[in-house]
């Protein structure tokens, strides 16, 4: 009872000792501003994306007709003497051009022969990981585009050429004005509208892609442009602009996980993801600088409603061509939408306070008529926790976790250099990762068992103390007692003998072969000459048997636990070293 009695003292004051980080939710934001949590987490999983048309464009060679070009020439005149137009040669061409530009067809037509070039057209947009197996989520417009948009990408692409050939020989015979930059641009102009409208598109074929890192980890050079399958495609905006792509050949690929629509209002703050196109198609940066998603925030404004009755909601969260078809997150890191379009100034320029969402219920209910659900792999949720831990300066509890992401997928685009930044961190003193409660709950045994060890020691010793033959000398004790007790044989000598010292009594207890010598217990080869891990068996008189543990610690002080070694890893096959002691 008195043994059961110390080993609730011990644990009583053990249990107040234990880490209050043990009580934290493994999920729950380290205390880092929302935007640098929900960033890293989320980074992962938004990729770029990408659509390639390519196909044979032909146009027809042209020539001016002259009966119509001399009547032009004719008004031309007629127009100088009345005064509407100044005498100088540079007016009346530029008069002339102007007169051809507004109507091409009239004064330009079709030759031979048919000129030809292959063309390939595109765009970049954002798109996100769904499933662990390879369905992407991003906007119906960032896969395809209709026959008039698609006309004018090819027209833009591949006849700049022809337009400019044709237009230096419209105005090679003009002299010095053959240079002037505003009589060129005006020829130009009749040549963009005149093969723009008679180019034809053949042997059409389209092709998606998502850009993805090679094994090894690191968005950088080692990315490539891996084929991607149209699963479903929606209305390009006003409408649900929706698309969903399957990437063949994937598996624990990073998600991201889907919210509700009620889960933000008016005022909230919301976050894009993506690739916005200032980056991505400028030669200035880096392949890994293009590669990585930029995020943004602004309040969200108001929901609106087209009129076809499809919901969007209003943002002033920044967003550039190029992040189409990118997330929408709330601050607790779930999708609330997908960012589909902006407004742009007449310039072209994008305005920051106008971007639309196409609201997450929208996602759900394309997502469910094909019949797919949104998952999470074991690479999302390991590489949270890590990241968690990184972010609370746990880097020792961070680093089997990001490595155990790595394992799982190994063209994660960031994880080694997490690992390589934790390595350091530890290596530098930094780690204040708290004690497991395993760990606290082995270093309370330990006391325990020191405890019992030494009440069983003492306890044992004192019966053998007593159990140990009285002096045979004297008489009787009064009262009965023990009686007198005759001397044992190696006493009774013959008289002028020399006395003897009595030879040594083994003892044969639980501590080995070892008897009761002069300075406490001898040397034993029992059970017990050294102490358990964790603990150490009290030494009354200070010097401990060599048993089969080896050599016990000095008396009082009770054997050390090996540090980590004895912390249960959670996750992965990973050993950290002793404490004290960097990798």
């Amino acid at each position: 009872m008195k043994i059961a009695a110390a080993a609730a003292v011990v644990m009583a004051v053990m249990l107040p000792a234990l880490p209050a980080a043990a009580d934290e939710a493994p999920d729950e934001r380290p205390d880092v501003p929302v935007g640098t949590w929900l960033a890293a987490r989320t980074q992962p999983a938004v990729q770029l994306t990408s659509f390639t048309y390519t196909a044979t464009v032909s146009v027809p060679s042209n020539a001016i007709d002259e009966a119509a070009y001399n009547q032009l020439i004719q008004r031309g005149a007629a127009a100088v003497a009345a005064g509407k137009i100044s005498s100088d040669e540079r007016s009346i061409a530029k008069w002339v051009f102007q007169e051809i530009a507004a109507n091409v067809d009239t004064y330009v037509s079709e030759a031979t022969p048919q000129r030809t070039v292959e063309a390939e057209v595109g765009g970049m947009c954002t798109g996100w990981w769904i499933t662990p197996d390879g369905y992407m989520v991003t906007g119906a417009h960032c896969v395809q585009v209709g026959e008039t948009e698609l006309s004018q990408l090819f027209a833009q692409q591949a006849l700049k050429k022809f337009n400019e050939q044709d237009a230096k020989e419209i105005i090679s015979g003009l002299g010095d004005l053959s240079n002037d930059e505003e009589i060129l641009k005006l020829a130009q102009q009749i040549y963009v509208t005149f093969n723009t409208s008679h180019m034809k598109i053949g042997n059409l074929k389209q092709s998606l892609s998502v850009m993805q890192s090679l094994p090894g980890g690191g968005v950088d050079k080692t990315a490539k442009a891996v084929p991607a399958e149209l699963v479903s495609v929606g209305e390009s905006y006003p409408g649900k602009d929706f698309a969903l792509l399957k990437v063949n050949g994937q598996q624990n690929l990073p998600t991201l996980p889907l919210g509700d629509d009620s889960d933000v209002r008016t005022g909230d703050t919301l976050y894009i993801s993506g690739f916005p196109g200032l980056v991505t198609n400028t030669p200035f940066f880096s392949l890994e600088s293009k590669l990585e998603p930029a995020l943004t925030e602004g309040p969200y404004n108001a929901k609106r409603t087209t009129q076809s009755g499809v919901p969007y909601i209003q943002t002033q969260a920044p967003s550039y061509k190029g992040n189409s078809g990118g997330p929408v997150f709330s601050k607790d890191g779930k999708v609330i939408g997908m960012l589909i379009a902006g407004t742009v100034s007449e310039t072209g320029e994008a305005s920051e306070s106008e971007s639309f969402v196409l609201p997450v219920g929208i996602i759900k209910e394309k997502l469910g008529e094909k019949n797919i659900k949104p998952a999470q792999a074991l690479t999302t949720t390991r590489y949270n926790e890590a990241l968690n831990d990184f972010f609370r300066n746990y880097y020792e509890d961070a680093l089997p976790k990001f490595r155990e992401v790595q394992a799982l997928f190994p063209n994660h685009p960031y994880v080694a250099k997490y690992i390589s930044d934790t390595q350091q961190a530890i290596s530098a003193g930094k780690d204040e990762s708290p004690k497991s409660i395993l760990l606290w709950v082995l270093i309370g045994g330990g006391v325990l068992v020191v405890i019992v060890i030494i009440a069983v020691v003492v306890k044992v010793v004192g019966k053998r103390r007593r159990s140990r033959p009285q002096p045979p000398y004297g008489s009787p004790s009064p009262g009965g007692g023990y009686g007198a007790v005759p001397p044992p044989p190696w006493q009774q000598l013959p008289a002028g003998q020399a006395q003897v010292s009595p030879p040594v009594q083994p003892a044969h207890g639980a501590y080995g072969q070892g008897g009761y010598g002069p300075g406490g217990y001898a040397a034993g080869a029992g059970g017990y000459g050294a102490a358990p891990h964790g603990s150490a068996p009290h030494n009354v008189n200070g010097q401990y048997g060599a048993g089969q543990y080896g050599a016990a610690p000095p008396h009082g002080q009770a054997q050390q636990p090996l540090g980590d070694q004895t912390r249960a890893v959670r996750y992965g096959q990973f050993t950290p070293p002793p404490e004290g002691q960097s990798r």
